[in-house]
């Protein structure tokens, strides 16, 4: 099992080219399973996710060719192509990796009016059930039945009649799921309360560049339209609004000043706002956005909300970041009830955080040690390295299979800034 190491102390200056988003891609690569032509995907980051996604859609039958990638460049081109939908069930063996899977119930029950999904897996950071993703497809016309931890669900007569549904509260998988399953209804659906989320306006945009037609793109109000049939589309996927907040953060606890390339300040307002609060200086250029530090971090009051909010996705990287402010920060999460699961790891390194429910309380600190610790999430992941970049000595992390799920070649990015930090095999 690998690990990452890190010599902290070291300012960190220069270039970060950003990569496709994770959580775009995963929305986006399901989206083949609605039409039998061609459907090619650019700037597709290289993670274990989409890995994973890749073999779950060739199991359904999707063959997929990946163009050759020269030396030094990120991202990569996939085609991929669902002639016919060989089999219109997705195992829990496949299914278990990722909780992201569930996204292939709404285009394989939209194109060949069944599918059968295991229940998903993914980080064991909080209770995400799929129900709000089941009531959708019912108001689309979907029959669904749960049965030995498989959703099963048909449309009648082999095909959706469109429906309208009201979103209780704001979830992006199940508005994507939704989407998809509507774009080939037969009639008009309506969507309330649906998530806004720049990923959801990247789904949005490939669904219409297929031939879907969706009014209300970027609105919680989305209107689809059924069509007979989708084409294929050449699309890039969007820059990674977390990976950019993340290498932001790094900027910001280490002292230094990075220039994030491709970066989209509009999809990620509020983690800028967020950072300019901190102290951070941000610049704005064509081409991304420059973050530098300038003097002591500022001490901040957060809470997650679903976007155009503070991203659930960036709260443990600030809480890193936050650890070395000259003051008390204070966060409320408000979306996963165990996204603190970084904290004791934290504290590790000296960190003083206080957990109280939904809420923290991080007491600014003026340096942290580097020590031995172990990633529980994802975004928990990249908080630690974060705080191994500022820390004093060594810090090592373990369980670095979960930072592969979302940052590409993170190393790489880190070294070429200055950062002392290697990947280490501990067999």
């Amino acid at each position: 099992m690998d690990s990452i190491w890190i010599q902290g102390g070291k300012r960190l200056e220069g270039k970060i080219p950003i990569s496709g988003a994770k959580n775009a891609a995963l929305a986006l690569l399901p989206c083949a399973l609605l039409t039998e032509d061609k459907l090619t995907l650019g700037n597709l980051p290289r993670l274990a996710d989409v890995d994973s996604f890749g073999h779950l859609l060739n199991q359904l039958g999707v063959s997929t060719m990946i163009e050759g990638v020269r030396r030094g460049e990120y991202g990569r081109r996939m085609t991929l192509h669902a002639a016919d939908i060989a089999s219109t069930v997705a195992p829990y063996d496949m299914v278990r990796k990722m909780r992201a899977s569930i996204l292939v119930l709404g285009p394989m029950l939209a194109r060949a009016g069944e599918a059968t999904v295991s229940l998903p897996g993914g980080c064991a950071i909080g209770d995400r059930p799929i129900d709000l993703h089941l009531q959708a497809l019912e108001c689309l016309g979907a029959e669904i039945e749960l049965a030995a931890g498989y959703v099963k669900a048909t449309a009648p007569n082999g095909r959706l009649p469109g429906g309208d549904y009201s979103f209780p509260v704001v979830s992006v998988g199940a508005t994507e799921n939704a989407l998809m399953a509507a774009v080939l209804a037969r009639g008009r659906s309506q969507l309330f309360n649906a998530a806004r989320e720049p990923e959801i306006v990247d789904l949005c945009n490939l669904l219409v560049a297929m031939g879907g037609q969706i009014e209300g793109i970027g609105s919680s109000h989305l209107t689809i339209d059924g069509v007979e049939g989708l084409h294929g589309a050449d699309y890039d996927v969007m820059p990674d609004r977390i990976e950019a907040g993340s290498y932001a953060c790094a900027a910001g606890i280490t002292g230094g000043s990075i220039d994030l390339v491709g970066a989209r300040a509009d999809d990620m307002r509020a983690t800028l706002n967020a950072l300019a609060q901190c102290g951070l200086i941000l610049e704005f250029h064509d081409n991304g956005i420059k973050v530098s530090a300038d003097g002591a971090l500022k001490p901040l009051a957060l809470s997650t909300a679903p976007f155009p909010g503070f991203a659930t996705d960036m709260q443990a990287q600030f809480m890193a970041m936050l650890s070395l402010a000259d003051g008390e920060s204070f966060l409320e999460e408000t979306i996963f009830e165990n996204r603190y699961m970084h904290v004791p790891e934290l504290r590790r390194m000296g960190a003083e955080v206080e957990i109280h429910g939904r809420s923290a309380v991080v007491h600014g600190i003026e340096k942290l040690t580097g020590a031995q610790v172990m990633a529980t999430d994802l975004r928990a992941s990249m908080s630690l390295i974060l705080a191994g970049l500022a820390a004093e000595g060594e810090t090592e992390v373990l369980r670095v299979y979960h930072l592969d799920r979302g940052y590409e070649r993170l190393e790489e990015k880190l070294s070429a800034v200055g950062a002392t930090i290697e990947r280490r095999s501990t067999g």
